[in-house]
């Protein structure tokens, strides 16, 4: 199937139609990824890990275990961590899907992937993406989670190189740091040296 990639002035992605390897019918999708909308023919089998890094080239989403296991294929359809490897792309028509890549904004890591770091929660990477896609979920519905809600929403994602505390750490230092200057912008009395608004 032929690539034609993004169309910069339509910001919008076509694949051609047509075939599949094994003869059968191409099912045309329309979907949004990272912002992008996106026109493609997949075969009805076609996971949505599969669509991503072997047709759209967003390689970013692991694809570990196949299987609903190990999470390194999560990816937020409408704003929800789902399983990419057990997910048909067809089951994605109409949707919004945002992968790891649509994190990193202008060049620069988002809050969440500079915490990873800072904290040394990247190990091995492999599992990473699927780490921060959940987490990012779940900092965009709790502001500030505890040690316990991140524990219960990272608990889908496996990581065989930590004992998960340098990612829990990440996650809820990302949190505190967003929810900071929400609180300044909430009336708090100004630092000092700070001018009031």
């Amino acid at each position: 199937m032929p690539w034609h990639g993004p169309d910069p002035a339509a910001g919008t992605t076509a694949v051609a139609a047509g075939v599949a390897a094994d003869g059968g019918a191409l099912v045309p999708i329309a979907l949004t990824v990272n912002g992008d909308r996106v026109t493609v023919a997949v075969p009805p089998a076609r996971t949505l890990v599969e669509l991503l890094r072997e047709v759209l080239g967003l390689v970013g989403t692991k694809q570990g275990c196949d299987a609903g296991d190990c999470g390194a294929c999560t990816v937020l359809v409408d704003d929800e961590p789902v399983l990419s490897c057990l997910t048909l792309a067809v089951a994605v028509d109409g949707r919004r899907v945002e992968t790891v890549e649509a994190l990193a904004r202008g060049g620069r890591l988002a809050p969440l992937q500079e915490a990873f770091v800072r904290h040394g929660a990247a190990q091995c990477g492999f599992c990473t993406p699927g780490m921060l896609m959940t987490a990012s979920a779940l900092l965009r519905r709790t502001a500030r989670p505890d040690r316990d809600e991140v524990r219960h929403a990272l608990a889908g994602n496996l990581c065989r190189c930590t004992g998960y505390v340098k990612i829990v750490d990440a996650v809820v230092a990302a949190g505190e740091a967003s929810a900071a200057p929400a609180a300044g912008e909430a009336g708090a009395a100004p630092a000092a040296g700070e001018e009031p608004r």
